[in-house]
C-alpha cells in the first residue's frame, strides 16, 4: 500500500533518521510500518504492537530510533526486546485493563506467596493471570510490583530471606590425631561461684 511521501519523510525526520542513509529494503519495511501507524493510530496498543514489529523484523535500526518511530520511551522499547508476542499483548492488556478495576488487598498476599513458592519459575504475567483467575481482579504490572515489594515477595527480597535462613557455619578445630573435631569437656560443678543472695559481706566472712 502506498504511503504519503511527505508524511513518511517527516516521520523519519522526527525520529532523527536520515532517509538517504537507508537501504531500499529498510525503506520498504518502514513504509509498511508507517501505513500501519497512519491507519491504526497512536494509541497505547498500536504503539506496543508497532514497537514489537520493528524490534523483530530485522530493520537494523537502533532501539532508540525504533522507540522514536513508535512513539514510546527508550526504556519501554528496550524492555520489550525480550518479550514474546504473547507477553506484549498480555502486558498491554494488564496495563490498560488494570487501571479501572479492583486492587490487590493485604489478604491476597498469602495466596500470592503460596503461588510463587509452588511456581518458582512464574513470570509477572503468570502471577497476574493467577490473581485474575483467583479473585477476578485485574491489576497493572506496576501495581503488582509495588504489592510484591511491600510484602517482601519480589525476587530480591526473597533471595535475602533465603540467605538469612541458612544455618551458620561453625568452624571447630580438629584434634591432634586428625580424627573427629576436638570437643572441650564441660567445667566441673564447683568451677563457678554461687550467686550471692544479698549484697555486701556475708556473716561468715565477718566472723573470720
Amino acid at each position: 500500500m502506498a504511503t504519503d511521501g511527505k508524511a513518511f519523510s517527516r516521520w523519519l525526520k522526527d525520529a532523527r533518521i536520515s532517509e538517504l542513509k537507508l537501504a531500499p529494503e529498510q525503506i520498504a519495511v518502514l513504509q509498511s510500518a508507517h501505513c500501519f501507524r497512519e491507519r491504526c493510530g497512536t494509541d497505547y496498543y498500536s504503539q506496543r504492537i508497532l514497537t514489537h514489529y520493528l524490534l523483530h523484523c530485522g530493520t537494523g535500526l537502533k532501539v532508540a530510533q525504533i522507540a522514536r518511530l513508535a512513539g514510546v520511551s527508550r526504556p519501554t522499547a528496550s524492555e520489550q526486546q525480550g518479550l514474546s508476542s504473547k507477553q506484549v499483548v498480555q502486558t498491554a492488556h494488564h496495563r490498560m485493563a488494570g487501571r479501572p478495576h479492583g486492587k490487590l488487598l493485604p489478604r491476597h498476599a498469602g495466596s500470592v506467596a503460596q503461588f510463587i513458592v509452588s511456581h518458582p519459575e512464574a513470570t509477572r504475567m503468570d502471577i497476574l493471570d493467577f490473581i485474575e483467575r483467583a479473585w477476578k481482579v485485574r491489576v497493572s504490572t506496576v501495581a503488582l510490583f509495588h504489592f510484591m515489594k511491600k510484602y517482601g515477595l519480589d525476587k530480591a527480597q526473597r533471595s535475602v530471606a533465603a540467605e538469612s535462613e541458612e544455618p551458620p557455619v561453625i568452624e571447630v578445630a580438629s584434634s591432634a590425631s586428625g580424627g573427629l573435631p576436638a570437643v572441650a569437656p564441660p567445667p566441673p560443678k564447683g568451677f563457678f561461684l554461687p550467686t550471692p543472695s544479698t549484697r555486701g559481706r556475708s556473716p561468715s566472712f565477718r566472723r573470720r
